[in-house]
């Protein structure tokens, strides 16, 4: 089976098991999508989505974030881990945005990676659910995955990206992104499959005898 024949069974199975796929993250704009983003490193949506609530109802806009100190931030931000760091990258961010463009999150990905604690993967998603700019941002689950379904060698996140988008068309990058999450998530989680077990897996791979190391992100 050639990798796009792999990618057309993907594609059309995923579409099959979630056809409604939310953004996980909740959110009222892009400023909003933006903060939850960074909060959501190295921490589950779930604790994300207990925790911006409390700190939207404190400051729900660039200009009343930067009015509260990074202490205030780190307080309520704290059940997402990291929380200095993070604190002082959100209030260093609305504060740029306040300076420079007017309190708006610019639709710039390029742009976006110059705010504090920006990095690529948080651009992307910015760029696709907030304003829906084709993307494939990848994070864990997507890395895993498209190294287990053949997709990519999963030498680095930059050639996974690179290579998903390739594979698949321009206008299902968005939803594929999330589709793949949901995935990974719920039916074929880093500890349940070895690139052997699941449906997918075992679809693209029915000869496979060997589970699959997949490199981290």
């Amino acid at each position: 089976m050639t990798r796009a024949e792999r990618a057309a069974i993907i594609d059309r199975r995923l579409e099959e098991l979630f056809p409604d796929v939310p953004v996980p993250l909740e959110h009222a704009d892009p400023y909003t999508l933006l903060v939850a983003v960074v909060l959501s490193a190295q921490c589950t949506d779930v604790r994300v989505n207990q925790t911006t609530p409390i700190l939207f109802a404190r400051a729900r806009t660039p200009e009343a974030m930067r009015r509260l100190s990074a202490a205030e931030i780190e307080r309520i931000i704290r059940p997402c881990g990291l929380a200095p760091q993070k604190a002082k990258a959100i209030r260093g961010l609305s504060g740029m945005l306040c300076d420079r463009y007017g309190g708006r999150v610019p639709e710039d990905i390029d742009v976006l990676q110059e705010l504090p604690g920006v990095g690529r993967k948080t651009a992307l998603v910015v760029m696709a659910q907030a304003f829906g700019r084709p993307a494939f941002p990848v994070d864990t689950h997507i890395h895993r995955l498209a190294q287990q379904w053949g997709l990519t060698d999963g030498r680095s996140v930059v050639q996974t990206e690179r290579d998903l988008m390739r594979a698949f068309p321009e206008e299902r990058w968005n939803r594929l992104h999330l589709q793949f999450i949901y995935y990974g998530r719920r039916i074929c989680p880093a500890r349940g499959c070895d690139g052997m077990r699941c449906e997918i897996c075992r679809t693209c791979f029915p000869g496979r005898r060997r589970p699959v190391r997949a490199k981290k992100a």
